[in-house]
């Protein structure tokens, strides 16, 4: 436990203190007030073309942030020999790995609190106050888009072997799931039996993070019916009490997952040296 601190710890200064960090504090700042523009003429309330534009602009920037600081983080340990020096000390691979993760998250979550934060506060000023519940699921959204695509970036540095590596495929994953999804499961789900349609949009919704997220919100602004009869058992079962404590323990299991996925790459290299 004390190591994982201290590696979070370290990786909170090395945060703050990179210029790529305070580059995507001030875009996301300038979006979060753009987000607000969009919201001048009324207040956004529920789920509408306003709210559905200001989910698409999120998912079009944060997952794409998060998979740049993230891989580069790790990609930097191999190129500048941090992690040969750290893999001297007895220090266990799996406390680095959630060390980074803990670290990285937070400095990705002061990043998004920031922007939200000054968002309400000049819109509380100004009085073009958005819907509480609408204002709270935008933030959820957030944290959900950075704590899930921050393990995809952990898993792409642990490939990568340099920055540019990583920025490649950082890209490409971007592009994968947030841009080419549709037409991806459009492709896919065509060549598919009848029957197999519902149980592989399912797996393929849970694979695909931004999509899962995306999902959950729009059910719970309430426009479910937008998504289609494909989607009924989702619209019904997050639209029920416990439907947000089991889309918690989806996301966790998807982060547990990727983070033995991404120590068990860390560890083989450690073994080889």
């Amino acid at each position: 436990m004390t190591d994982l601190i201290q590696v979070a710890r370290r990786e909170l200064k090395m945060g703050f203190r990179n210029p790529w960090s305070y580059s995507f504090l001030a875009l996301f700042c300038t979006f979060s007030l753009s987000l607000l523009l969009i919201n001048s003429q009324n207040m956004v309330q529920g789920y509408s073309a306003v709210t559905a534009s200001m989910l698409n602009l999120i998912l079009y920037l944060l997952p794409l942030m998060t998979l740049f600081l993230g891989s580069f983080s790790l990609t930097s340990e191999k190129e500048e020999g941090s992690w040969q020096l750290l893999s001297t000390y007895p220090i266990g691979t799996m406390s680095f790995i959630l060390g980074k993760y803990a670290g990285l998250a937070a400095v990705l979550l002061v990043i998004v609190a920031f922007g939200y934060g000054l968002m309400g506060f000049i819109s509380g000023f100004t009085g073009m106050s958005f819907d509480a519940d609408t204002y709270f699921l935008f933030l959820a959204f957030s944290a959900g888009l950075v704590l899930l695509f921050l393990t995809i970036a952990l898993f792409i540095g642990s490939l990568s072997r340099n920055r540019w590596q990583a920025l490649t495929v950082s890209v490409a994953v971007w592009f994968f799931t947030v841009i080419g999804w549709p037409t991806f499961l459009i492709a896919m789900l065509g060549w598919l039996p009848y029957l197999w349609i519902k149980p592989a949009l399912t797996v393929l919704t849970i694979l695909n993070p931004a999509e899962l997220v995306r999902l959950f919100v729009v059910v719970k602004l309430g426009g479910g019916s937008v998504l289609g009869p494909e989607y009924y058992e989702w619209v019904t079962w997050i639209s029920r009490p416990q439907g947000s404590v089991l889309f918690i323990g989806i996301c966790l299991l998807w982060i547990s997952l990727s983070i033995v996925a991404v120590y068990g790459i860390w560890e083989r290299g450690r073994s080889r040296g």
